[in-house]
């Protein structure tokens, strides 16, 4: 045969080899991607002790019948395919874990020398809360170092009403294993406008955050839009501005006014409020507190509080405020 032929024919042939081999190959588009514990590995979550509830991922190299997520139960254990009894899970961290499933595994005989990897696919153990005066109040996971800012933040800031301290509950475990709870009280001025590093603290698993929403004060009598009022707490309310939030006073208001208002005992006090010459700026503005009643009487003299009740706040409203004046 002749050297050409010889060639071509060689070069034809690999040809048809590549093309074999090719038609062979499965299509990528039609290969399902592999599973997590087929791939021998959990994608994994900032390393946490494990606790109840916690979603773990276990991986034991050649065995795909022992791999697979596992939930941690109430009591902390999690329990694996082939295996009696079950492995206590909570309190050990991931690294810590893997030695312990080995170990069972090879005390049951299931196999001779397991290689375990385990990760933490999800944290249900390691709540934190945000209620009260939040514009989201909302439960997240824990899983890294988060301060109160942070978490404020994830709930998107306080609101205008929030009250003038932050209560941060921590629950903690003494040597006898009993839950004991702390309430720290974070002023919320300090934290937010002065911006006090040292109440900006680092938040645990279980902390409970509650803003408080801040108290009414009332404002009755001779103004031009009486009602409650929440008290501006955060920054102080005076008897000023509680007159500009109910528009002003009418043109038949006396220039005395009253402040009833409650001590520690719970007795009941009424404080003189020399309003014309807190306007003629001749006298100091007096603040508010909480629950305070400021009653403006009309030039004719001062009203019963039955009336004023009946014919300024709402029905609601009225039993509750009924109480605090005096007469």
């Amino acid at each position: 045969m002749p050297r050409k032929r010889i060639i071509m024919f060689g070069w034809m042939f690999g040809l048809f080899l590549v093309s074999l081999a090719r038609a062979q190959q499965p299509d990528p588009s039609t290969i399902s991607p592999p599973l997590p514990a087929q791939q021998g590995y959990f994608s994994s979550l900032p390393t946490q002790p494990i606790g109840p509830n916690d979603l773990i991922g276990v991986s034991v190299y050649d065995s795909p019948e022992l791999s697979g997520p596992v939930r941690v139960d109430a009591n902390g254990m999690i329990r694996l395919p082939m295996l009696q009894g079950p492995i206590k899970a909570s309190g050990l961290y991931p690294s810590q874990l893997e030695p312990v499933i080995a170990n069972a595994l090879i005390k049951g005989n299931v196999l001779v020398d397991p290689v375990v990897t385990a990760s933490i696919i999800e944290y249900q153990s390691r709540p934190v809360s945000v209620m009260g005066a939040v514009k989201k109040p909302l439960v997240f996971q824990v899983s890294q170092p988060t301060t109160l800012m942070d978490a404020l933040a994830r709930a998107g800031g306080i609101t205008d009403g929030a009250g003038p301290n932050i209560l941060v509950t921590h629950t903690l475990v003494d040597q006898s294993g009993k839950s004991v709870q702390t309430t720290q009280t974070i002023p919320t001025r300090s934290l937010i406008d002065s911006a006090d590093p040292s109440l900006n603290i680092q938040l645990r698993a279980g902390d409970e955050i509650l803003v408080p929403q801040a108290r009414d004060i009332y404002v009755l009598g001779d103004v031009k839009k009486p009602g409650a009022f929440p008290v501006q707490e955060y920054g102080g309310t005076t008897v000023l501005q509680a007159l500009a939030l109910a528009e002003g006073l009418t043109p038949d208001s006396h220039k005395v006014a009253y402040i009833y208002r409650k001590d520690g005992s719970g007795a009941k006090q009424e404080i003189p409020v020399e309003l014309g010459k807190i306007v003629k700026r001749k006298s100091p503005d007096v603040p508010l507190k909480p629950n305070d009643i400021l009653y403006v009487p009309d030039n004719g003299g001062r009203r019963t509080a039955k009336q004023i009740i009946e014919y300024t706040i709402p029905a609601v409203a009225a039993a509750a405020i009924y109480g605090a004046f005096i007469y």
